[in-house]
């Protein structure tokens, strides 16, 4: 383990683990299993769970696309005020993501967790 990531470990909040991701997204490729454990350990509202997978999906999401998944899923389990999670369905399923709630519900169990936390009125 390089010496940056032990110093993050010691990280209390996801905000150092967060902008070490965003400072360093052109070489970090090799220590994103270890950051996003990281931020999933420390980060206990989410909202740095959530602001990575945003910004990494907005760099490039084909690329960060394996640590998606856990960012989203540790972003859900942690916001339990629903602050920050809401704001990824737009960054990652597209501005257009309500002409396709059906479908996005059927075939991503993230997209379905979270619109069912946003919206419980419209989910059926």
């Amino acid at each position: 383990m390089s010496e940056i990531l032990k110093n993050l470990t010691g990280d209390k909040d996801g905000m150092a683990t967060y902008d070490y991701i965003v400072n360093n997204v052109d070489s970090c490729l090799d220590d994103m299993p270890e950051l996003v454990d990281n931020l999933r350990r420390v980060d206990i509202s989410g909202q740095f769970l959530a602001s990575t997978a945003r910004f990494l999906c907005a760099v490039d999401r084909e690329k960060f696309s394996p640590w998606l998944t856990p960012l989203i899923e540790g972003a859900i389990e942690k916001d339990r005020e629903r602050r920050y999670i809401g704001s990824l369905l737009q960054a990652i399923w597209g501005d257009d993501y309500m002409d396709h709630v059906d479908e996005l519900k059927g075939k991503d169990d993230n997209f379905r967790r979270i619109y069912k936390r946003i919206y419980p009125g419209n989910y059926i």
